[in-house]
Formats: structure tokens, sequence, C-alpha cells
């Protein structure tokens, strides 16, 4: 439990950290939601852009089994190795949004449990 409660707390700082960085768009918005209920977190970006709405998802990180899923990064950075720096063990970060025959490959973990909304 010590871990979920320190690994909620990292992603929850890791996320918020992308939502003050400076939008080059004034007209969109980028916000974090965070489910600690569900343990879902997610960074969009909203709003209107030359006539077209926005609604991106920038980040989008679970917690399963006490392990962090990273589901969708769209940015350029690597968000495994900034967790990993956070002192996240690499055991306990799955590479959500790469194949599961590919996941045993990487330098991360493994799932403990597979939930089918994970895979």
């Amino acid at each position: 439990m010590a871990n979920l409660t320190h690994y909620r707390q990292q992603v929850k700082d890791l996320l918020n950290a992308y939502t003050t960085l400076p939008n080059p768009d004034p007209n969109l918005i980028t916000i974090p939601l965070f489910d600690e209920e569900r343990d879902r977190y997610l960074v969009l970006t909203l709003g209107w852009s030359n006539g077209r709405r926005i609604h991106y998802c920038l980040l989008h990180l679970d917690i399963i089994d006490e392990q962090i899923w990273i589901q969708v990064n769209n940015t350029d950075q690597l968000i495994a190795e900034e967790l990993a720096k956070q002192g996240v063990k690499a055991t306990d970060i799955v590479l959500g949004l790469q194949p599961p025959e590919v996941r045993p490959f990487t330098a991360y973990g493994v799932p403990r449990a597979i939930p089918a909304l994970a895979l």
C-alpha cells in the first residue's frame, strides 16, 4: 500500500508538470484529470484552433496492481525514464502502449495482472 500511495503522488507530480508547459496556441489549454478511485491519470489538451475542436490526450497513465502503466505518451519525452529517475522501480513500470509480446524485452516490467481494460 505504501508503494501505491507513493506512485499516485509520483504520477500526479509528473503529469502536473506537463500542464505548466507553455502552449503555442493561446486558444488551447492543457489540463490534468486524476481519478484516484480507479487509478486513472490523464493530461488533455482542449479548445478550438483554426475552427476545429481540439480534444487531445497528451498522456494517459494507469496504476494497476501497484504498477504504473503508460497507456499513451504523445510527447517527445521518455515518460518511463522520468518515472525511473523519480525512484519508481523499472519492474513497476509497464509499457502498456507496447504490444504484450514485446513488453518482456523492454527495460521495464511485465504485468502482474492483466485486466481486460489494460490490454
